[in-house]
């Protein structure tokens, strides 16, 4: 049976790229989707419609931030209703989550490992536990570990992990304190570029 590891790079194969977040991603050996027909695959993706290709942009995106088809749908509706650009809003509204703001600021290793430790109860948003990984946060807020995890074995792989950390413009870290800053919001220089906003935005105007 394949490892877990294994089964979530098989979905990064599928995109041809890494979603997945980790530094040895099989995509980055094989791009192939897998399987003993990949190579077919793969020229199929390459000759997509314009339905195919809205569909694994979305797909990619859902992949990329662990969302569920019915909360990410809402996130589109949601984006709808905020003024300005949809596409703009609706990766803002992706970017704000707890969970990725935990593994932006190094505190975890992978989105993936980020939602496990909110859910967990790992992480503190201005001194109280926060276990929803979908939480907006908000400028000004504090994202720190909790004390028990900061100074225990993990807490030295996640020391050594943020010595080297680069920071999107929104968050701020303070390394000592295995804590960041929510210093303004999200902006476009620091979106994803895994995948293509307007594209999504389309599949779900059908």
């Amino acid at each position: 049976m394949p490892s877990k590891v294994a089964m979530k790079c098989k979905v990064c194969r599928q995109f041809g790229e890494s979603v997945c977040g980790r530094p040895r991603c099989a995509v980055k050996r094989r791009q192939t989707p897998p399987g003993q027909h990949g190579p077919l695959k793969a020229a199929k993706r390459r000759r997509q419609t314009d339905y195919g290709k809205q569909l694994m942009e979305k797909q990619k995106a859902r992949a990329l931030y662990n969302i569920l088809e019915k909360q990410f749908r809402k996130y589109v509706a949601t984006a709808t209703t905020h003024k300005g650009n949809t596409s703009i809003n609706l990766r803002k509204l992706l970017e704000g989550r707890l969970d990725n703001a935990v593994y932006r600021l190094g505190l975890a290793p992978t989105r993936r490992a980020a939602r496990q430790m909110v859910g967990h109860g790992n992480i503190l948003v201005d001194g109280k536990m926060l276990n929803i990984p979908s939480y907006q946060v908000s400028v000004g807020q504090i994202i720190s570990v909790k004390e028990k995890i900061s100074k225990g074995k993990l807490g030295d792989t996640i020391a050594g992990r943020l010595e080297n950390m680069t920071l999107p413009s929104w968050l701020t870290l303070d390394v000592a304190a295995m804590s960041g800053k929510v210093v303004s919001e999200v902006t476009e220089a620091d979106f994803d570029k895994s995948f293509n906003a307007g594209q999504i935005i389309e599949f779900y105007s059908r």
